[in-house]
């Protein structure tokens, strides 16, 4: 007779997430027949049983104060018996089993200036990463340039007269902890500076090898400055990644004149239709101009507005790309094409499979 399995107990990992869905996601856990969406931010799940669980959808911004965060779960108890979720874009859910208090709902949240909106053929909050407000690296602020754009493009967040979805993605440096490499507008930081190193305090506060085995080039090698032991940098190699700032503060990186937004388009994570694509160059440089960015916000609302006068139904910005022509979007959006368009890179990940679409021979 076989043993029975003891329960293994450990407090290492987050709780199981069966504990914290709502009763009626639990009932209906892998048994729903279909969803819809009702109008714009709103959209019903039904399931086999007949249960129906409505969700609104509010945008909401990555960085909250814990008043904020109050409110909304007060917000919660009062229409959702407490039930809620924040989606990975920062969008705030409201999950709610009684139709009668969807417009209540949506009107207290419009009274205290959370839009609702931001599924299906719409623009959804931008996912981004820390900015200024907390990171060493940056090149561009996080919160204040997401903050631009989407005030500058709520129309299409609160509507859904687009083509298709459109996913924009901000990261403030090329180390991309957002998801810049695969969104359908990407707002990337640049540095475009190598690192100014410190020789004086260098020595005293980084750890050499770790300094040199940090850069991905392998641009950073150790050196004698006078009487110091320090690191020089082939300025021909730095990728401009602040690494090796990060392990070694007397390496800065940051420059206030130099720094600033580059836009990528294309990308997407999706299987549909298409394989997954990496977003490509679209403007290589828009200069740092807090606190409304107005070059970044026009940029991008102008390859918006192009994509959706000319892509066709449910067609993603990669895939109306692909169909007109890199050189017919230069044409459409008026982006002046340079040298830094052209993809030298020998080992670009083009070459890679990305998808699990199986190729016919």
């Amino acid at each position: 007779m076989a043993e029975q399995a003891v329960e293994r107990l450990t407090d290492i990992g987050p709780p199981h997430y069966e504990k914290f869905l709502p009763p009626i996601v639990a009932t209906n856990y892998g048994k729903w027949r279909y969803h819809e969406v009702l109008k714009p931010g709103v959209m019903v799940h039904v399931g086999e049983s007949g249960d129906k669980l409505w969700t609104v959808r509010a945008g909401g911004p990555r960085l909250m104060s814990i008043h904020t965060i109050r409110w909304i779960a007060d917000l919660t108890d009062k229409y959702c018996g407490g039930h809620m979720r924040f989606t990975s874009r920062n969008n705030i859910e409201f999950l709610l089993t009684e139709e009668e208090k969807i417009d209540p709902l949506i009107a207290e949240l419009k009274e205290n200036g959370f839009p609702v909106g931001g599924i299906r053929n719409s623009i959804s909050s931008i996912v981004h990463t820390q900015g200024w407000v907390h990171c060493h690296s940056a090149a561009t602020d996080a919160s204040g340039i997401v903050k631009a754009v989407m005030d500058d493009l709520i129309e299409y967040f609160v509507e859904m007269k687009l083509p298709g979805k459109l996913r924009i993605a901000l990261a403030c440096c090329l180390n991309m902890c957002g998801a810049v490499h695969c969104s359908d507008i990407a707002i990337l930081g640049i540095h475009r500076r190598p690192p100014k190193v410190d020789h004086e305090r260098l020595p005293k506060i980084c750890e050499i090898p770790t300094v040199v085995a940090s850069c991905p080039t392998a641009a950073i090698k150790p050196v004698m400055v006078g009487d110091k032991r320090s690191v020089e940098v082939n300025e021909d190699a730095c990728m401009y990644c602040a690494n090796c700032y990060t392990v070694c503060p007397a390496m800065r990186l940051n420059d206030p004149l130099n720094d600033g937004v580059s836009i990528w388009v294309g990308g997407k994570v999706s299987n549909a239709r298409t394989e997954p694509k990496f977003s490509k160059l679209a403007i290589d440089y828009l200069p740092n101009n807090p606190p409304r960015w107005p070059e970044v916000v026009d940029a991008v609302r102008n390859i918006v507005e192009v994509w959706a006068k000319h892509a066709k139904r449910y067609e993603r910005m990669g895939e109306f790309i692909d169909r007109i022509g890199w050189p017919k979007f230069f044409d459409l959006t008026g982006i002046e094409f340079t040298k830094y368009h052209i993809d030298d890179f020998r080992l670009a990940g083009t070459t890679y499979k990305r998808s699990t679409h199986m190729s016919s021979f």
